[in-house]
């Protein structure tokens, strides 16, 4: 959680780095891209931020290709409509585990550990 050696270097926000590591993943991406984009100079910060993007829009994806997958499968008569309704199911999983994922994530940050999630971590890590 130390700043900059020098003190000279500001977060976005003037925040602490564990809180804006914190608040990257507050709104997602979103929060993800914003600061990613503001905070050019504290890594932990950028990379909690980039990893927020890559999680969470990662899993705004999936649930978009779930969507399409139900309005597919629904055109199919009653088999469709059986797999429609286990692939709503999947859904209803995703949701309290992507929670859980969130504030996992949103607590490590808080804490100053540099939390790298297997594989989509890694890809963050590339992009700081």
């Amino acid at each position: 959680m130390d700043a900059d050696p020098a003190g000279d270097s500001e977060i976005v926000g003037g925040l602490e780095e564990n809180v804006a590591g914190a608040v990257a993943y507050f709104l997602g991406p979103i929060t993800g891209i914003l600061f990613f984009v503001l905070e050019d100079t504290n890594e932990f910060v950028r990379f909690h931020a980039a990893q927020s993007m890559i999680v969470f829009g990662a899993l705004i994806a999936i649930q978009i290709a779930i969507m399409i997958a139900q309005v597919v499968l629904e055109t199919i008569p009653f088999i469709g409509w059986a797999l429609s309704f286990i692939v709503g199911l999947f859904t209803m999983l995703l949701m309290p585990i992507a929670f859980v994922l969130w504030l996992l994530l949103l607590l490590k940050a808080y804490k100053g550990e540099r939390f790298s999630l297997p594989l989509l971590g890694g890809i963050a890590d590339g992009l700081v």
